[in-house]
């Protein structure tokens, strides 16, 4: 297996992008021992990926990025500027020498029609999704597609979901994007999803249930990593668990417990656990 383990920019910082913050991310991610860094870009696009490509050089730390649609961006609804959306997201990563981008590109967090995913809307996002895959080749890049539970979307709830939009696109560059945190609430173990996902699966979100520390949760970890050693797994783990130490973060994630454990000790603690997890497979 060829695996990078990383942190979100979420680790650090509240996902309001600015320049200082996220120059403070990359440091404490590379001192913390990562090897890459998940950035995951504003919907503004205001990133000044130069200077951010430079900040990761000094630090001796890799980079994958990601992008969470908002609402004015939900695919079926307005495909023209989720596609348009999703182009600078590309141009960003490219820009950054990076190979991929992950994230919530099904639909708007937040959007709901009252009723399932429709045959046109599937079609609208195939489509979607196939001008992307082909923009993001021509960069190298590879753009997963990330399934979230019920209460965020309606779109692309578990892993079978995300698979068969991603197969009628018949792109190369697709691939599956997991997070713990979501499976755990959608899925019926750890163990079926990551194997029906194979080679698709390129990036995963590690997060314990209540997105505090790994291990102290429900997740059933033993499941997970023994899924990721059947499939030869290829890709990132990367952390997007959360503290309530970070200023905002709170309310930018609906964390209202207060986490027993502050943003150090949180990445700290997560990285020796996956370490641990891989070590004894």
């Amino acid at each position: 297996m060829n695996i990078k383990i990383g942190a979100s920019l979420l680790s650090w910082i509240t996902p309001l992008w600015n320049a200082e913050a996220g120059h403070y991310a990359i440091q404490k991610t590379a001192q913390a021992g990562f090897d890459i860094i998940e950035i995951l870009l504003p919907n503004n696009m205001e990133f000044d990926a130069p200077t951010v490509k430079q900040q990761l050089k000094d630090n001796s730390l890799g980079v994958v990025c990601s992008l969470n649609l908002p609402k004015e961006a939900h695919i079926s609804f307005y495909p023209k500027d989720a596609l348009a959306l999703i182009k600078k997201a590309l141009d960003k990563t490219a820009a950054l020498d990076a190979d991929f981008l992950g994230g919530v590109l099904h639909g708007g967090i937040g959007v709901f029609t009252g009723n399932p995913l429709t045959k046109a809307e599937k079609d609208i996002i195939i489509n979607v999704w196939g001008e992307a895959a082909n923009y993001a080749k021509k960069s190298g890049i590879t753009i997963g597609i990330e399934p979230i539970n019920r209460y965020e979307s309606y779109v692309c709830n578990t892993a079978a979901n995300v698979i068969e939009l991603i197969e009628k696109t018949g792109a190369s560059n697709l691939a599956v994007h997991l997070d713990t945190f979501h499976m755990n609430i959608e899925e019926n173990n750890f163990y079926d999803p990551v194997i029906q996902s194979g080679k698709l699966l390129k990036h995963v979100h590690v997060t314990e249930s209540n997105r505090g520390m790994p291990g102290e949760g429900t997740i059933n970890w033993d499941e997970f990593f023994s899924a990721l050693t059947t499939i030869e797994f290829d890709g990132n783990l990367v952390l997007e668990n959360f503290s309530s130490s970070v200023a905002g973060m709170q309310q930018a994630v609906s964390l209202w417990q207060k986490s027993p454990h502050d943003a150090d000790a949180l990445a700290a603690g997560s990285l020796r656990f996956i370490k641990d997890k891989l070590a004894n497979l």
